[in-house]
């Protein structure tokens, strides 16, 4: 392009397609850059194909999500809230609803209504979609100039927005791009680790219970080092080959910084609507029920089938031991393993299996008000290559559409 654009953004990601719209609805020339044949590729699959758009929360509870520089996203909150990211897809044609714990998602539970209006809200605006890797930022006296793509294209640029996303789920596209072209502007990246990511845990039995998923329980993770509790949930828990995965696990992976193998404890209650006392009067009543059966035989109404051996492995009772010679010291040792039963983390699973990025451009070096490096002028950051993570929750892709929308603004001249 031999004429510049007002305004260049580098991936179509949620934060990316935001800038992009933002800044052509302000009036800028707008150009987009997605590498993929496709938009939204990642946007796909989040929450299960459902896609958790928000959180319907104030600001202060959403930069409570946020386990570090959440207060860097403060302005951009202010800016564009949860309130402000509802309005906007109901605007473009989405209806929304509200579930547990104030997530947001499409009607429809369709990921894919919420790519096509943010597609739709990107050509409506005017913005021009071109399918190219964006290789080098070009610089000139500290002021970016454009960017040169992969095939070998010069595209100048007043602004550049770089929101090309993290590490994880590379076959999105997302492959850390953005760090690559943020080195280049003399930026520092803070190590990338997995974050929302299942584990990987030291108990070889957990693999005998693989493709288990336990829907109402609940977890503590303990950080053995600390001696506290560091995190506690309700809810669906997944039984892996290497360890465990699920909504709770996901969740709790965050809590769990910085990791180190031994360092943090999973402490899972099979039965969490029942105290010691009533789950113990429960055993009481299947063993005088079933007195004559085998302990291993007598559990079938308490818990799953596949969990059975496990837990009779575990318990130290005999599996032939009959239910009526189960002595008391033993039944209640056998009630607290199944209030308490504890699994050691060895590790987080690769990066390429988690949902975020931790880790990314430092925040320190980004000016919060409106997303400009501090150090290029012209140069403009959102989503997930900036270091900021949340929990799940669709806190974010809040950040993605908050982050996206201040630059977008701020890229155009637009505030």
């Amino acid at each position: 392009m031999s004429n510049p654009v007002s305004v260049l953004v580098i991936g179509a990601g949620p934060a990316g397609m935001m800038a992009a719209g933002t800044a052509a609805k302000a009036g800028a020339t707008t150009v987009l850059l997605e590498r993929n044949s496709r938009v939204g590729r990642k946007l796909l699959i989040t929450g299960k194909g459902r896609c958790n758009i928000t959180n319907d929360c104030e600001i202060p509870e959403l930069i409570a999500h946020i386990p570090s520089n959440g207060r860097f996203l403060y302005s951009a909150f202010h800016h564009f809230s949860s309130q402000d990211t509802m309005c906007f897809f109901e605007e473009q044609g989405v209806p929304i609803k509200i579930e547990r714990g104030n997530r947001v998602f499409p009607c429809s539970d369709k990921a894919v209504d919420v790519v096509d209006a943010m597609y739709r809200f990107v050509k409506k605006t005017g913005v021009k979609l071109l399918h190219e890797r964006a290789k080098s930022l070009i610089i000139e006296e500290n002021r970016i100039q454009g960017v040169i793509t992969e095939a070998g294209k010069t595209i100048l640029a007043d602004s550049v927005v770089i929101a090309c996303g993290g590490l994880s789920y590379p076959g999105t596209g997302s492959t850390g791009d953005g760090y690559e072209l943020a080195r280049q502007a003399g930026h520092t990246i803070i190590d990338p680790t997995p974050s929302l990511v299942p584990v990987v845990v030291q108990e070889t039995w957990c693999k005998k219970l693989q493709g288990l998923s336990l829907r109402n329980i609940s977890i503590k993770v303990r950080n053995r080092k600390q001696q506290k509790v560091v995190y506690q949930d309700f809810g669906e828990l997944l039984f892996t080959h290497f360890g465990l995965s699920g909504p709770v696990i996901l969740s709790a992976s965050a809590h769990m910084r910085p990791m180190e193998s031994g360092c943090f404890e999973i402490e899972i209650d099979l039965k969490p609507a029942l105290s010691m006392e009533q789950l113990d009067k429960r055993l009481q009543r299947d063993f005088g029920q079933f007195s004559n059966r085998d302990f291993s035989n007598a559990l079938g109404e308490l818990l799953p089938r596949k969990l059975i051996p496990v837990a009779v492995e575990l318990s130290q009772i005999a599996p032939n031991t009959k239910c009526n010679q189960i002595s008391k010291e033993e039944r209640l040792r056998f009630v607290h393993l199944l209030k308490h039963l504890a699994v050691t983390v060895q590790g987080f699973r690769p990066i390429a299996e988690a949902i975020v990025t931790s880790g990314g451009v430092a925040a320190s070096e980004i000016n919060p008000k409106t997303m400009e490096s501090k150090k290029i002028q012209g140069l403009y950051f959102a989503g997930e290559v900036i270091d900021v993570d949340a929990y799940t929750g669709g806190f974010n892709l809040q950040i993605a559409f908050s982050t996206g929308w201040v630059a977008g603004n701020s890229a155009s001249g637009g505030y």
